[in-house]
């Protein structure tokens, strides 16, 4: 009936024996508190009674605070074999009736005390009132409780129960963000997080969209250059030269074509490797093993390559190959738009958000106006699918980190590339002596 892996049904569940235990706890407290008053009131009457009667003095006293009549009041002298140091109390019922009688010293030579009885069969029934009032109240309290509790249930539960119903009529064509306005202060965070994911899902979409028009674009152009050539080529007979240099030219467009191919299966590829499971690494020694590797690069092509790296290490969580992907992209892109004798730069800082990695060249800048992310968005007059980008930026997305490509502000004409990984799940490793 009440499943564990309800909220509510363990919040009413704690609930109903919590507020059932403290009912009780405090129902007994007050019932036990009152009762114990009553008769300690009761024992000082007959104690001053006793008291009175030993001094010789009138059982009541005219300024008296126990002015009940002595109908229910008796007082007798009794002997005891072995004498009693104290006063005893006790209670007793004899024909339905209460009685509470005090044992009081009277002479200690004789060993005679006094006997007071005194019946408080009216105070038990009203003892019994209080008790039965004390559990109707408490039940009707349990009930309010009980009623309140869902009440502030449905309260809580409410906002969920709204974004539930937004985000089942949403689809990839109709996703709207959700107005965190409108919701409760304490579920801001979780729109926030609901809206960056459909940002997400949406660029997601749009670059599919694109990915998918774009492959269809790319790969259909070499095709009519392929079958237009061979319609040149079959309209007449030809030297054997000429057929070399016609299927030579087919080749050609068959190798854009296969890397065309080849980058769309890296899209693949790297969301397989968003699936793998993250490892501890230090993202300076890879961004220095990256280094190395492209120094020699740029010196092969009359070009400079400078490094700048601080801290002396970062430890982070992440899919290595991700990383390796993003920072790849980075350098050859600077590389390639870098005329011979600049330089390029690979640098990594602390800032407020974590670590950021910045790839800065000297090449021709970029169009800011364009979503260079988009796949098949190509910049300047270099050769190249126009892949790289998207796969970066998707790599970057599976990091959650953020990607960011802007015109140089230094004055150089160039292009700064930065990739800017949040400090969570990172520390920087303490620098070498």
């Amino acid at each position: 009936m009440f499943s564990t892996r309800s909220i509510r049904n363990r919040f009413f569940i704690q609930l109903i024996f919590s507020s059932a235990f403290l009912i009780i706890l405090f129902s007994s407290a007050l019932y036990f508190f009152i009762k114990a008053s009553i008769y300690e009131e009761k024992y000082q009457e007959l104690l001053q009674y006793a008291k009175n009667i030993s001094n010789n003095k009138a059982i009541m006293q005219s300024d008296s605070l126990y002015p009940d009549n002595f109908s229910s009041l008796s007082v007798e002298i009794i002997y005891l074999k072995s004498p009693e140091t104290g006063i005893e109390v006790y209670e007793k019922t004899l024909d339905k009736q209460r009685f509470l009688t005090l044992i009081y010293p009277f002479n200690i030579d004789d060993v005679s005390y006094l006997k007071v009885t005194k019946e408080i069969t009216l105070t038990t029934l009203l003892l019994d009132k209080i008790l039965h009032y004390i559990f109707i109240i408490n039940i009707a309290g349990f009930v309010l409780v009980i009623l309140y509790a869902i009440a502030i249930s449905n309260m809580l539960v409410s906002p969920i129960k709204t974004l539930s119903s937004r985000l089942s009529n949403m689809n990839e064509h109709l996703m709207r963000p959700i107005d965190v306005k409108e919701l409760p202060q304490e579920f801001e965070p979780l729109g926030i997080t609901i809206n960056h994911l459909i940002a997400r899902i949406q660029n997601f979409v749009k670059y599919q969209k694109e990915l998918f028009i774009g492959t269809a674009h790319e790969l259909k152009t070499p095709l009519a250059v392929i079958k237009l050539k061979n319609q040149v080529t079959l309209i007449k007979l030809r030297t054997p030269q000429e057929y070399i240099d016609a299927l030579k030219v087919t080749n050609k467009t068959i190798d854009e074509m296969n890397i065309i191919v080849s980058n769309i299966l890296n899209i693949g590829r790297q969301e397989g490797a968003q699936l793998d499971k993250p490892v501890e690494v230090d993202v300076i020694q890879i961004l220095k093993q990256k280094a190395d590797d492209f120094r020699l690069l740029a010196e092969n092509e009359g070009k400079t390559l400078h490094m700048h790296f601080e801290p002396h290490g970062y430890m982070v969580m992440l899919q290595v190959s991700l990383l390796n992907q993003i920072v790849q992209n980075f350098l050859q892109n600077a590389l390639k738009f870098t005329a011979k004798e600049k330089s390029v730069i690979l640098r990594s800082s602390l800032d407020d958000v974590g670590l950021l990695i910045e790839v800065i060249d000297e090449g021709c800048g970029i169009d800011e106006s364009m979503d260079l992310f988009a796949p098949f968005k190509r910049q300047g007059n270099k050769s190249g699918v126009g892949l790289g980008l998207f796969l970066a930026k998707s790599a970057a997305d599976a990091l959650g980190a953020k990607i960011k490509i802007e015109n140089r502000k230094d004055g150089v004409e160039g292009t700064r590339a930065s990739l800017q990984l949040n400090s969570k799940l990172s520390c920087i490793l303490p620098q070498k002596k």
